[in-house]
């Protein structure tokens, strides 16, 4: 499920449902993104990220995780296509010149690919960066990796030999709670046989991005990533935050689709309320040649 905790899926054209592109950037960057904190982690306490790394983050989405690496004396530079308003709350966490701060020093935001680093940029070398992170998990949708290993492709001019690459994805479905409630919008789905489909995650499908990509896989780690809301109105705007279920409002309708996540979420709410699901991903770290 960049930005997303999965990669972005569009309907068909012309079914895409009327949504509040701000509202759900906001939706994402306040409640859905933090679930990932402890993948981010992890990673970053793995490979001791601080004042030497100079860290580029595709799909850096709203920013957390580049603020994150940032806090530990990294240098930032992210990149994101198709996400600008999600890339403006990055700006405004990581570049907050607006509000009469300085900018985190090294810090770049870049609306587009990899290649577009270039532009405007002249001294930029070849060996810019010594860690690329793709955070946002494969394995849940349909061809969610498809166009990863070009995206990790285009980023290999930019770094030397041996640097590290993370990718990461969901866990097994046994072990994500999440699954049962992702089906949801598969189900509803169904009739735009064009959309990504709910599948579980595979044991390779990390290795297989990175051998895609000409990357050698070098270690791997499992990390729990609980998602946990408020109550269940925060889970149904948190989860649909991802456009996961857009597909599902295109073929149904928002009232449809938000009644049957909230029956889905039903199991998971505690007596408080909130609502709880365990789930473990996996990240991969491999190195370019």
């Amino acid at each position: 499920m960049t930005p997303t905790l999965v990669r972005h899926h569009q309907p068909h054209a012309g079914t895409v449902p009327r949504v509040d592109p701000w509202a759900r950037a906001r939706d994402w960057a306040e409640i859905q993104e933090r679930m990932l904190v402890p993948l981010y982690e992890a990673v970053y306490q793995r490979l001791e990220v601080g004042s030497a790394t100079r860290l580029l983050g595709l799909g850096c989405g709203s920013g957390l995780a580049l603020l994150m690496a940032a806090s530990r004396g990294a240098g930032v530079t992210g990149v994101d296509a198709g996400a600008p308003e999600r890339l403006a709350l990055a700006r405004e966490r990581l570049l907050p010149q607006a509000w009469g701060t300085r900018a985190r020093a090294g810090t770049r935001l870049v609306d587009g690919e990899p290649a577009d680093l270039a532009s405007g940029a002249g001294d930029l070398e070849p060996s810019a960066y010594n860690l690329v992170t793709a955070f946002e998990p494969i394995g849940c949708v349909g061809g969610d990796s498809e166009g990863l290993g070009e995206l990790l492709a285009g980023a290999r001019p930019l770094v030397g030999r041996g640097v590290p690459v993370v990718i990461a994805g969901w866990g097994p479905p046994e072990r994500c709670a999440t699954a049962s409630v992702l089906r949801v919008a598969t189900k509803l789905a169904d009739p735009l046989r064009g959309a990504g489909s709910w599948r579980p995650a595979l044991r390779d499908d990390l290795e297989e991005v990175a051998q895609r990509a000409g990357l050698r896989p070098d270690g791997s780690g499992r990390v729990a990533c609980p998602f946990g809301y408020a109550d269940v109105d925060a889970a149904v705007r948190g989860l649909l935050s991802t456009g996961l279920f857009d597909a599902a409002v295109a073929a149904t309708d928002q009232a449809q689709v938000d009644k049957e996540l909230r029956e889905a979420l039903h199991p998971h709410q505690r007596r408080d309320g909130t609502v709880w699901m365990p789930n473990i991903f996996r990240y991969l770290i491999a190195r370019t040649p």
